[in-house]
């Protein structure tokens, strides 16, 4: 007998994700849904799968997700975003691991997708992430944006794909890295970090490099440079964006 899992995910406006989402993961003993006030039909569309569906602020992606975990009847979780989809194979192994789990967490490998095509390179893949574990050994980080799970205790992997539908189209992909830069500017703020435009200017060669070059984005041909071109202008305005938030605040001083 397999121990029962809750399925937390965070929304904001998502109507055209939550479905597919909500479907792929509708085996799961619990599915808990935590919205930021949505204005388009998300919170319906949850209701239609759930009972467990709350609206609350916008703390941020850590703290957020934190607080969906609480909401959870089970000890076992499965995070998952709206973008996400859980294939039926992943399911099997998620539900065959729980029968007599030998670890505290689980990683899986996240398949991601650009304008619908699967990027294999430039480090998106296999981009393990542990999505399943036992809340009483780990709960996630207080990022702002990035946020990780902290795990205490033994984690263990899984091998098949979670898929991420992450960009559909172009004006999605600038409007998230737009949005990402900005919490992620104010993520290093909070730890006192310091910026200048020479430094963003510098951080985002590296980030092109560092993707496009030594991870061999290339591979993934014109998609691969729009990801590169983007881990450029996303870490140059994370740190413009810090540069200027810290000149704020010191002329508030």
């Amino acid at each position: 007998m397999k121990n029962k899992i809750s399925v937390v995910i965070i929304t904001k406006n998502e109507e055209k994700n939550i479905k597919d989402c909500l479907e792929s993961v509708k085996w799961a003993d619990e599915i808990v849904v935590l919205d930021s006030n949505s204005t388009d039909r998300t919170v319906e569309i949850c209701k239609a799968y759930t009972d467990q569906v709350h609206i609350t602020d916008w703390p941020g992606f850590g703290p957020q997700k934190q607080r969906a975990t609480d909401l959870a009847q089970n000890d076992w979780i499965l995070s998952i975003d709206a973008d996400e989809r859980v294939t039926e194979a992943l399911r099997q192994q998620i539900e065959e691991s729980l029968k007599n789990p030998g670890f505290d967490a689980y990683q899986m490998p996240r398949l991601s997708y650009l304008c619908g095509k699967p990027i294999r390179h430039g480090g998106w893949y296999p981009d393990y992430l542990v999505r399943v574990f036992n809340k009483n050994k780990a709960k996630f980080s207080e990022d702002l944006v990035h946020e990780k799970i902290i795990v205490d205790g033994s984690i263990g992997s899984l091998s098949e794909d979670l898929i991420h539908f992450s960009y559909s189209d172009l004006d999605q992909f600038m409007h998230k890295f737009n949005i990402y830069s900005s919490l992620g500017a104010k993520n290093l703020q909070s730890k006192n970090k310091k910026s200048g435009v020479i430094k963003a200017v510098v951080r985002g060669w590296i980030s092109f490099l560092k993707i496009y070059i030594f991870k061999k984005g290339f591979l993934d041909g014109p998609e691969g440079l729009v990801i590169g071109i983007s881990a450029f202008e996303s870490t140059y305005y994370k740190y413009l964006k810090l540069y200027y938030l810290n000149k704020r605040q010191k002329s508030r001083d």
